[in-house]
């Protein structure tokens, strides 16, 4: 088992999203604050139809994301690579941005945080919180990490869980609008053989 910080080379917590004071002025700058359901974007590589982000306007500085950024999620235990759309957008501290070294390769590394079961273990068994269950920071750095394969094999199995993640969701949205079109057909038959009675 490798240590995690062998292969991250930095940990960045997102702004203090209760300590951040709101602007009234309208000239301050305005960010789109990064949600789950962006992280889920990300991941899958699609985008969800119905996206609402909370908007901050504020002078302070804070912490914000750029495309190719790795992501991960101290609510869901999830991990993602951010997209160009999501540039920019506030992160909180509920999210922490990373940033790997050569020796691994991040999509393989998504893998590992999000399927794994070694490490996936390692991350149930650190949750914290009695209302609300949350990964903390410490838990993160303190991961161990399986023997890594070579990279060409990283690179490999990197790949074909991203796109795999992409197919499943496409063939869920699809399932999802053909029963809402079944239910939309069948409650409109019903209707019409309830007026005709």
């Amino acid at each position: 088992m490798n240590e995690i910080c062998n292969y991250v080379k930095t940990f960045c917590s997102g702004s203090p999203q209760f300590r951040i004071r709101e602007a009234k002025n309208e000239q301050a700058p305005s960010y789109r604050i990064y949600s789950q359901s962006d992280l889920f974007d990300d991941l899958t590589g699609v985008k969800t139809e119905t996206s609402e982000n909370k908007v901050i306007r504020t002078e302070e500085q804070v912490s914000t994301l750029l495309s190719g950024d790795i992501i991960f999620s101290l609510i869901s235990g999830n991990a993602c690579i951010v997209s160009k759309e999501h540039e920019g957008y506030l992160y909180t501290q509920n999210y922490v941005k990373m940033s790997v070294e050569s020796n691994i390769d991040v999509k393989f590394l998504l893998y590992l945080f999000n399927e794994d079961k070694l490490v996936r273990r390692q991350l149930q068994a650190g949750l914290q919180g009695s209302a609300v269950l949350k990964y903390t920071l410490k838990q993160l750095k303190e991961l161990r990490l399986p023997v890594l394969p070579s990279m060409e094999r990283q690179k490999i199995v990197g790949d074909i869980y991203l796109k795999q993640l992409k197919l499943e969701t496409l063939k869920y949205r699809k399932a999802k609008a053909e029963t809402a079109f079944l239910l939309g057909k069948l409650e409109e038959a019903v209707h019409n053989e309830r007026s005709r009675l």
